[in-house]
């Protein structure tokens, strides 16, 4: 065991949770003041619900022995971290439970991430139904895809088959471009299809209501992203390094990018479009954030940024409600990011490949592909058919009258702010539930 790779890791650990609140800050601010309580209680309820199943079944069935050649995981191997939690039982050079709570972050944000595509319409019960079905049956299999990669022995000897797209199809992956972003981004889509549109949606407009508090989660992810990719090297060490960089620059670079377009399309450059240009560049290098040099950093972040700014306006197009634009900034930059590695991936970076650009060919493109193409389809059928279970047997959408009225109300009977109004032939101002008489009389005192 390396105190300082142990250290860091956990420290990334509280970092990448930290995302979730920020997650639930940043998606707070975009919806109506109606809506605010509920947003949030989606994010804190993927974390209760994740954390659980996490420890209960969820490290095994995505890093126990692999039982079905690199598509599924046993889940009972490590059941409630049975034997895991002795001195000896290491990953690499941490202990193998410093390993478990870092992954653990990373299930319970992808799943919150999902949430912002229903915001303003979905009951809370059904959401944590949904939340426990797709991170078993969705999440777990993916991750141990993409993150569980094979044992081996002194001699280089496979002892423990990890997932596919890791080992056999040997796709780029860093920190969970298919495993995070395309795969919230094609439940997303699954979601809003079944769940259908916003009652008044797009005619009646739907700004957000907190700007600062949209600006402060962007802030939030952006410093616990740092956790989330650079703590993706497991160790205190060059990679991590380079991917911290990486993730600075590729984030400033898709901020520009956004900002860019709307000042070219609408005429001003926006608060909101900063704050998404922001998540759009975590997003895009999350996976290329290991295979790419600062300057390749700047390309995928510039081009992600671009893209998702273009692809947010899809929705009004096409006809879905993805109320804060989970699909046109997490799956889209998910796929951008992932495919470009097939292009701008170096050697001198710590992944030490060679993309197109670098004289590597088309292979690596083509493996990307692969790996972002089949998480996209499989996230999506399963999704589809689980939301649609979800509606058909609980009921997942909440009562016309209280979408009107407000989420918050009718399934947390409570209400983020207490709007003072004024009464009373004089004006005297009073806070909701207290009576002008009782405020005159207090004025005159």
């Amino acid at each position: 065991m390396n105190q300082g790779d142990t250290a860091w890791v956990l420290i990334s650990a509280a970092l990448v949770l930290l995302m979730t609140p920020g997650l639930a800050f940043f998606y707070g601010g975009m919806v109506r003041a109606k809506s605010v309580l509920n947003m949030l209680m989606m994010s804190i309820g993927s974390m209760a619900v994740v954390g659980v199943l996490w420890v209960l079944f969820g490290y095994s069935f995505t890093f126990g022995k692999d039982v079905a050649g690199g598509w599924l995981a046993d889940p009972t191997e490590f059941f409630g971290l049975d034997g895991l939690l002795s001195p000896e039982s290491l990953s690499g050079t941490i202990p193998t439970t410093a390993f478990v709570a870092f992954q653990a972050m990373f299930a319970i944000i992808t799943v919150a991430l999902i949430s912002g595509a229903v915001a303003d319409r979905a009951r809370f019960g059904p959401w944590l139904l949904f939340t426990a079905l797709w991170v078993t049956v969705v999440y777990f299999p993916v991750a141990h895809w993409v993150f569980d990669f094979d044992g081996k022995d002194a001699d280089g000897n496979v002892i423990d088959p990890g997932g596919w797209i890791a080992n056999q199809l040997a796709a780029i992956d860093f920190a969970g471009g298919t495993a995070v972003h395309i795969n919230a981004g094609a439940a997303a889509l699954a979601l809003v299809l079944v769940l259908g549109k916003r009652r008044g949606w797009p005619k009646e407009p739907m700004k957000p209501h907190n700007l600062p508090l949209v600006v402060l989660g962007a802030g939030l992810l952006w410093f616990g992203w740092f956790g989330f990719n650079a703590g993706s090297a497991l160790a205190a060490n060059t990679t991590a390094a380079v991917t911290f960089v990486n993730t600075l620059v590729a984030t400033a670079a898709a901020t520009l990018g956004w900002l860019l377009v709307e000042r070219i399309r609408d005429g001003k450059p926006t608060t909101l479009g900063a704050a998404s240009g922001i998540v759009a560049g975590l997003v895009a290098i999350t996976p290329a954030c290991s295979a790419v040099t600062p300057l390749g950093a700047i390309a995928v972040g510039a081009i992600a940024g671009v893209l998702c700014a273009l692809a947010v306006s899809l929705k009004y197009k096409l006809g879905y409600d993805d109320s804060l634009d989970v699909v046109g900034v997490h799956l889209v930059g998910g796929l951008a990011g992932t495919l470009l590695i097939g292009l701008f991936a170096s050697e001198s970076a710590p992944a030490k490949v060679n993309g197109l650009f670098y004289g590597g060919g088309f292979d690596q493109l083509g493996k990307q592909a692969i790996g972002a193409f089949a998480v996209l389809a499989y996230s999506f059928v399963l999704s589809l058919l689980i939301a649609f279970l979800v509606k058909v047997t609980v009921g997942f959408r909440v009562d016309p009258e209280a979408e009107v009225e407000g989420i918050d109300e009718a399934e947390h009977a409570e209400s983020a702010y207490e709007f003072a109004t004024f009464g009373g032939r004089g004006g005297a101002f009073k806070s909701a539930g207290t009576s002008t008489t009782a405020s005159l009389e207090e004025s005159k005192a």
